[in-house]
């Protein structure tokens, strides 16, 4: 028979093992970069945390603009939060505020761009 000391053993052991699958499960594949669409219709990408509250550090805003050359077509730029106005070095988001989000896959090409920024 199992004493109370061997059972919380046990449960301390079987949720580390959880926790440290489910952080490595997160992290697997990814290159740190997260997507965040805001019921505001803004579109952030950066490194994102979830827990205890959603922050995002090393942050873009993506900004659609109008191409100079021909007025049917639209473009997509990548500005840095730190070089905005109100540049801050996170922004903390309301849970409640965001439609989804996301690990961006290394072969997307706004991972590109960061990556040739990164490089530069």
């Amino acid at each position: 028979m199992l004493n109370k000391k061997n059972i919380i053993v046990a449960v301390v052991v079987v949720l580390i093992v959880v926790g440290v699958g489910f952080w490595m499960n997160k992290t697997k594949g990814s290159n740190g970069y997260s997507v965040v669409y805001l019921t505001t219709g803004e579109i952030y990408v950066g490194k994102l945390t979830t827990f205890p509250d959603f922050q995002l550090k090393d942050s873009y805003i993506l900004q659609v603009t109008k191409d100079a050359t021909d007025a049917t077509k639209t473009n997509f730029q990548l500005q840095p939060i730190n070089q905005a106005l109100w540049a801050t070095e996170s922004i903390n988001l309301v849970r409640d505020n965001v439609v989804f989000y996301g690990p961006l896959l290394g072969t997307s090409s706004i991972a590109k761009t960061l990556a040739e920024k990164k490089a530069q």
